[in-house]
């Protein structure tokens, strides 16, 4: 790498989890907790971050190339129905870490980045000895931070699923949990069922650095138009407040930029995840400002020519996707089969896929997430707390002979919240 500066140089001496260190023990790359992340933005003050999905090793790299070029702290995270065992990406919960690693050293990246575990999902109680094994291994292979997504069970069940996981993760780890399966307008978040879970979990130690919420957004592809509720997002962050949980804001694809400064200006969000949108701008398909794809009088998606992949290559996708009958939002399958042909493209064609990637997400760090220049915030948070962990940002004040099991399942029962209508949501 170029010359260093004696911050940078501290930081990387201290500031990297004990699983970073182990595996990257030459490395030059700054891989931090989200906690690291979240602090930085609050430290800016009305600022949040990409939580950038890592579908692809392109979208990677231009995601990287991005946060540089800002100045800014980052995460870069995989979903578990993304990269978990039933991956539909090339990109998986056991690789990210190497390759995040690889191009940080690779490209000179000075930035913090953070590596999180996105929905890592609990769709019932079954799912928990599953989940006690596997959780272990994620770290161990590079993640430093993670979402534990039980927002699928009732209340009661969420808050015990997290109870359970915390076992298995990390005290020094980014902690980020939900309520409200993500149902676009169906079934929305209240500040009832946030604090539920956030006092049930201080009962026990357990501080979360972010929440996400059902505050009106879609994962994939946003046809409603009716997007982020922000005045509900505002006023479930602020019953928060005394618990200093920071909002995850997820869904942002096909949200417009100023719906999006409004959750940065009058929400405690930090963190922003955006997928569909960087697969869709890497493929070189035509987006709206916002980075949702758009389609032609058919239905189809609108390739732009001479960006993103090759003609031929965005012929042979769609014939593929068209045998399968894939459609739409269902186009994300295409990543594992297609991520070895799209890297064996000339590397003019994987630069300017990255490139548009690049620019996509430095506009959304620059101007519409006032996340420039958080990249120093957070490296003075590792030389603050001389430590890889900043500690946690609240203390208990819940007692927890008030929420023994019995008394979990009674106070769920008296929570009057929709969760709307059944059915696989899918992450």
């Amino acid at each position: 790498m170029s010359e260093l500066s004696t911050d940078f140089k501290k930081a990387l001496e201290v500031g990297r989890p004990p699983n970073i260190v182990k595996l990257f023990p030459n490395s030059q790359a700054l891989l931090v907790s989200g906690k690291v992340i979240d602090r930085a933005m609050l430290a800016k003050g009305k600022a949040m971050t990409i939580a950038a999905n890592g579908r692809s090793n392109l979208v990677i790299r231009g995601t990287l190339q991005a946060a540089q070029r800002a100045n800014a702290a980052i995460i870069i995270e995989i979903a578990r129905s993304e990269g978990g065992a039933n991956a539909y990406c090339a990109t998986n919960y056991w690789n990210i870490a190497r390759q995040i690693d690889a191009l940080c050293n690779e490209m000179n990246i000075t930035v913090p980045v953070a590596i999180h575990a996105d929905h890592y999902g609990i769709k019932k109680e079954a799912d928990l000895d599953f989940a006690k094994v596997e959780i272990p291994t994620i770290f161990e292979a590079g993640i430093t931070s993670i979402a534990i997504d039980a927002s699928h069970m009732p209340d009661d069940k969420n808050l015990l699923a997290n109870l359970t996981l915390s076992q298995v993760i990390p005290t020094w780890a980014g902690l980020e949990t939900e309520i409200g399966e993500i149902k676009g307008s169906e079934g929305l978040s209240s500040s009832a069922e946030a604090l539920f879970l956030i006092k049930g979990l201080n009962a026990f130690n357990i501080f979360p650095d972010w929440i996400a919420l059902n505050n009106g957004t879609t994962h994939g592809i946003e046809a409603s138009g009716q997007g982020i509720q922000v005045e509900l997002t505002g006023e479930i962050h602020e019953k928060l407040a005394p618990f200093g949980i920071s909002g995850a804001q997820h869904g942002t694809s096909g949200n417009n930029s100023d719906r999006l400064r409004a959750i940065v200006a009058t929400t405690k969000s930090t963190k922003a995840n955006v997928a569909t949108a960087l697969q869709m701008i890497s493929w070189g398909l035509e987006v709206n400002d916002y980075g949702n794809a758009k389609l032609d009088n058919n239905g189809d998606f609108i390739k732009v020519k001479s960006e993103g992949v090759t003609e031929a290559l965005w012929q042979e996708m769609q014939d593929y996707a068209a045998k399968e009958g894939w459609q739409g939002g269902n186009y994300k399958k295409l990543n594992l089969p297609f991520e070895p042909k799209i890297m064996g493209q000339p590397q003019a064609i994987r630069e300017r896929m990255a490139k548009r990637v690049e620019d996509f997400v430095y506009n959304l760090l620059v101007n519409v997430f006032n996340a420039e220049d958080t990249a120093p915030l957070a490296i003075q948070t590792v030389l603050a707390a001389k430590s890889h962990d900043p500690g946690s940002k609240c203390k208990r004040t819940e007692d927890p002979a008030d929420w023994s099991g019995d008394k979990i399942i009674a106070m769920a029962k008296e929570l009057d919240t929709d969760k709307g209508p059944a059915g696989d949501f899918d992450d």
